[in-house]
């Protein structure tokens, strides 16, 4: 009698949730200058939330600074979608006007 593997639900809903995003359409994320965030919280959130190493994230603070906007990653709808809403929830938190969007791919 082979023996049966049992699947825990945390197991079954991360893979539920790597499929459905594995279906969805990619969206490119954008971070958004501002006056008021600093420098060393976006370089936070970029690491934090969106998983970027530090050289990486201070990168793309400085485009953003520079430019006006940066060119951020490119995820699943609604990974994007999740991740930018904890962005601008940690923004609010210290009252920051940090803005992220995104387009489709």
């Amino acid at each position: 009698m082979p023996a049966q593997t049992k699947t825990t639900p945390e197991r079954e809903a991360t893979e539920r949730t790597e499929e459905q995003t594995a279906h969805e359409p990619l969206y490119r994320v954008i971070i958004h200058n501002d006056r008021v965030t600093t420098m060393d919280f976006v370089v936070k959130v970029l690491v934090k939330i969106f998983f970027l190493d530090v050289s990486q994230a201070e990168t793309i603070m400085y485009a953003a600074h520079v430019h006006g906007l940066a060119y951020v990653q490119t995820l699943p709808k609604t990974e994007a979608q999740k991740r930018i809403n904890a962005a601008h929830f940690a923004a609010g938190m210290v009252g920051f006007p940090l803005r992220f969007t995104m387009e489709p791919e």
